[in-house]
């Protein structure tokens, strides 16, 4: 827990500086961004070979919750803004996350990698979230995906894909929703 008040404590003063999250987010920065974070937890199993992969870190939800609360997994965050990297990594190193790893690159451009867990959160999306990412699944890899009330909607649309997904009810939002789930066949195989 001492890790994760470091990273309020450094999120309540560079967000003074640039626009991590909204000033109301910030208010109820526990339940809104840790717990939110950290409800995705359950759904990994506890040891993972091959890294959890965040796309679209931003301001370090839920890579680095997940970095903090699960210190022996290995955490890659992308994200390609050069203030948030240099956030990423400051905060990554006050918190004393080893295997944590801030990849400051668009995702188009990050090397292919076989990942345990591929999450994103406010990133892109579902259709477009599995065409950029897939690369990066094996069949065995859990997509944990919190998109809010489009959650169900996004699910629907999704036709291309061989797929098990479905949608988890968000611990912070009633009307939020997690997609949760595996490619059939990993690197997104088309039907």
């Amino acid at each position: 827990m001492a890790r994760l008040g470091v990273l309020v404590d450094m999120l309540r003063e560079e967000n003074t500086r640039q626009n991590l999250v909204s000033s109301r987010s910030l208010e109820q920065v526990w339940l809104r961004h840790i717990l939110d974070s950290a409800q995705l937890l359950p759904h990994v199993p506890r040891e993972t070979s091959l890294p959890w992969i965040d796309l679209g870190t931003g301001a370090g939800f839920p890579g680095l919750v997940v970095a903090a609360l699960r210190p022996e997994t290995e955490v890659l965050m992308v994200e390609s803004r050069t203030r948030r990297i240099e956030w990423l990594d400051r905060a990554r190193v006050a918190m004393g996350l080893g295997k944590a790893q801030v990849i400051g690159q668009r995702l188009e451009l990050v090397a292919s990698q076989p990942c345990s867990v591929i999450s994103a959160r406010a990133f892109a999306p579902l259709d477009k979230l599995l065409a950029l990412s897939s690369r990066f699944s094996t069949s065995d890899t859990i997509w944990l995906l919190p998109k809010g009330q489009s959650a169900s909607q996004e699910l629907a649309d999704l036709r291309n894909w061989r797929h098990v997904f479905h949608v988890e009810q968000s611990l912070t939002d009633p009307q939020a929703g997690i997609i949760v789930g595996t490619l059939a066949g990993g690197k997104g195989k088309s039907r």
